[in-house]
């Protein structure tokens, strides 16, 4: 008879903003007896409220004193974007293994000395591309193996949210390119919609360092803002990577509502649809769709049965090189152009902005379908005269 395996103790460091998501997240897998939280590192304390079901886990604002009070094994760093390298090499230099939001770096460098480190240190670090763990990404690449929509000639992704001003006001780092000089890169393709792009580079298999960029091919980077902030809220890229395949990204907080955004992989003889906030695939060929929903696997379920030797990492780190070139291109790529007020749609309920870009939902989906920058579908905010 098998004896159940104790609770693995996690730290959780960032228990606020994106850190109640896996709050929320610990409670559901404390409850199966997985995980224990031992401790929450942050500047201000978390209430006992939003830890109801978790026990009293230790606070307090030195990650390494943490790990070494509880003994965890598990670190999730759910921290602001620019804290994301020094507090990873923090944890597994204690020993401990992590679970590093997205994206795991701000700067490519950043990157490489967050890799080198977790190497050194032995441990396993994945990184929180929760599309990353649906099973539709292996059952699209074996329906392209198959040759089920033919030669793949192009990856499409499009994405249209709506965010209001509170969004950006939500911490001093949001909407910001950089803070007092150190790189934040917080803009809509780096951050809300990095999964996105993530997606669509692992799908088309190109997920190492020489994959993209320096290593395998060009990227070309048009950044907008409707809001007053420095980063992009509305953002395109386009790349060849090292396989042949052109992959652009277009993507906008400023829709009038919610749509699920989705990674379009183009074939000669038809198409594969993937919306991967539902972990469903749409099939098309040969004047047929099929409809195919998958099951999804949680990154800290994943990341403690790496830990026990029974399965192997999803999302290690050192396969997120290639969304790290993008993200690198975005750094270094040209301040993003405001969009014009007449371009927009503004209203103010309660001191709350809201700024609409018509038709960008639209516009969005134009740019999967042609693999379009945003600077060749004929946009008045975004010709080629005032990006040059």
């Amino acid at each position: 008879m098998e004896t159940p395996m104790d609770p693995v103790n996690v730290v959780l460091v960032g228990g606020h903003g994106h850190g109640r998501w896996h709050l929320d997240n610990l409670r559901r897998l404390t409850g199966t007896g997985l995980v224990r939280l031992a401790g929450i590192c942050d500047l201000s304390p978390v209430g006992a409220e939003a830890l109801a079901g978790l026990g009293e886990p230790e606070q307090g604002p030195d990650l390494a004193a943490l790990l070494d009070r509880t003994g965890a094994e598990i670190a999730i760093v759910a921290t602001p974007i620019h804290t994301h390298e020094d507090l990873t090499l923090a944890a597994v230099a204690s020993g401990a293994h992590v679970l590093l939001e997205k994206p795991p770096a701000a700067t490519y460098a950043g990157f490489e000395r967050t890799l080198a480190g977790v190497r050194e240190a032995g441990r396993a670090c994945q990184v929180g591309f929760q599309s990353l763990g649906s099973a539709a990404i292996p059952a699209i690449r074996t329906l392209v193996d198959e040759g089920a929509i033919g030669r793949v000639r192009g990856i499409g992704v499009a994405g249209a949210w709506f965010r209001d001003s509170s969004y950006f006001a939500r911490s001093p780092w949001a909407g910001r390119r950089r803070v007092d000089g150190t790189d934040v890169v917080d803009g809509a393709l780096t951050n809300p919609f990095a999964h996105a792009l993530a997606t669509a580079l692992a799908i088309d298999g190109s997920e190492g360092p020489g994959s993209v960029g320096d290593g395998g091919g060009d990227i070309e980077v048009e950044l907008f803002h409707a809001f007053p902030i420095e980063s992009d809220d509305t953002g395109c890229l386009r790349m060849t990577t090292a396989r042949g395949t052109v992959v652009s990204v277009a993507v906008s907080l400023c829709a009038p509502k919610r749509n699920e955004p989705y990674v379009v992989v183009h074939g000669e003889r038809g198409r594969i649809t993937f919306t991967y906030t539902l972990d469903r695939v749409v099939l098309e060929r040969d004047g047929v769709t099929e409809t195919l929903d998958h099951s999804r696997t949680d990154l800290l379920e994943n990341l403690v049965a790496h830990v026990r030797g029974t399965a192997d990492l999803l999302v290690p780190l050192h396969r997120t090189a290639a969304f790290m070139r993008a993200v690198e291109a975005v750094r270094v790529a040209a301040e993003p152009l405001p969009i014009p007020e007449e371009a927009q749609e503004v209203t103010v309920v309660d001191g709350v902005t809201r700024r609409v870009l018509p038709g960008i939902e639209d516009q969005v989906a134009a740019s999967a379908e042609r693999l379009a920058l945003f600077s060749e579908l004929d946009l008045p905010w975004a010709t080629r005269k005032e990006l040059a």
